[in-house]
């Protein structure tokens, strides 16, 4: 499969590009944002979705400022129109696909534009499909780009704009995954759900590079990639490999990544990039595992609701669980004497052996 224009609409209704939805309740098609100053300040991210099946369109603008991270949450009835990328105060332009989009907030005191430009071609990660015991947990495809942004966000009146060099990633999935309300029958006796994710996509001079992988309860991954992508490479030029480790301890008390060291094989040699923590972002300011406000609930007609924290205060293991899912930008550093910028995206539902985690509390 290659992607191609129509890929970057959300048009798709099976994990194939651009096809029917099928039955599955939980269908979806997503973009997704984050950016960063060249000094990891500034951190700010984005996320639209639409659900099909639940006819839920929903989107989120979240950024950090002074150790306070403040979003604006958006959901409306989609009423079949998936061309639509308006949901309330928040909307995405796709100036040119596979290239160019903008990000528009207006809304509750939160206003901002951000346009980003890819620095290449996106790449296509491998197909995600999981269970857990009988049940389809995850089917979906993505493309990931990095780029750089321009822009400015302001927040009660006082307008910031985005510093020179600012970059990040935007990604585009679609497929299933647990949406909207959760299903309350069980997996089955002795079924143990668990789920173990990390995704490290990193801005350097010249090149791009990404590292996801995820793994099942024992540490054995079930899908896992490296890519590096040299700037304004075709999708014929990127260097694509399943040799790359990730070494990570997490943070004591916390299910949070302590900064790591990613090792990627190539055929001149492992290049070895070391991640140091500068800023911590809560993926719940999107959407993610936050109770009220995840992905594919129906609020209504229209909802639009702000929401700030302190993250000094935050309980990295609260009982609702919605927490643990982070963002951590980072500095980074290779082998062969480049440094920039990325995030290291963690989360960890359930058992994981090879950190010692048995119950669903359990923490490092």
């Amino acid at each position: 499969m290659m992607l191609t224009k129509g890929d970057d609409f959300p048009l798709h209704q099976t994990p194939e590009p651009v096809a029917y939805a099928g039955t599955d309740r939980n269908f979806y098609d997503r973009y997704f944002f984050n950016g960063y100053a060249p000094d990891g300040s500034g951190f700010f991210g984005a996320a639209f979705g639409i659900y099909p099946h639940l006819n839920v369109a929903d989107a989120h603008f979240t950024f950090i400022r002074d150790g306070v991270q403040y979003a604006l949450h958006a959901s409306r009835e989609l009423n079949m129109e998936r061309f639509d990328l308006t949901v309330g105060p928040i909307s995405i332009e796709v100036v040119e696909p596979l290239q160019e989009l903008v990000v528009r907030v207006n809304g509750e005191g939160i206003a901002a534009e951000l346009r980003f430009k890819g620095r290449a071609f996106p790449i296509e990660e491998p197909r995600f499909t999981f269970r857990i015991g009988p049940r389809t947990f995850m089917d979906y495809t993505r493309m990931t780009q990095n780029g750089f942004y321009t822009g400015w966000i302001e927040l009660d009146g006082v307008r910031h704009d985005l510093a020179p060099g600012t970059s990040g990633t935007r990604d585009r999935s679609w497929g299933v995954r647990p949406v909207g309300a959760s299903d309350a029958q069980p997996h089955g006796h002795g079924v143990v759900p668990s789920f173990f994710w990390q995704w490290t996509p990193i801005n350097l001079p010249s090149r791009s590079l990404f590292f996801h992988i995820n793994a099942d309860r024992h540490g054995a991954p079930w899908n896992t990639r490296a890519v590096i992508a040299p700037d304004g490479a075709g999708h014929d030029a990127l260097y694509e490999t399943p040799s790359a480790v990730m070494e990570a301890p997490m943070e004591p008390g916390t299910r949070w990544p302590a900064g790591g060291t990613l090792t990627i094989q190539r055929p001149e040699g492992p290049l070895e990039v070391t991640f140091e923590p500068l800023v911590r972002f809560q993926m719940r300011g999107l959407g993610y595992t936050s109770p009220r406000w995840n992905h594919g609930l129906y609020h209504g007609p229209l909802e639009v609701e702000r929401e700030q924290f302190v993250l000094a205060d935050i309980d990295p293991m609260a009982p609702t669980m919605d927490n643990l899912h982070v963002q951590i930008v980072s500095k980074v550093t290779t082998s062969d004497g480049e440094t920039g910028m990325g995030v290291f995206e963690q989360l960890i539902l359930g058992p994981y052996d090879p950190y010692g985690l048995k119950e669903y509390f359990d923490h490092g």
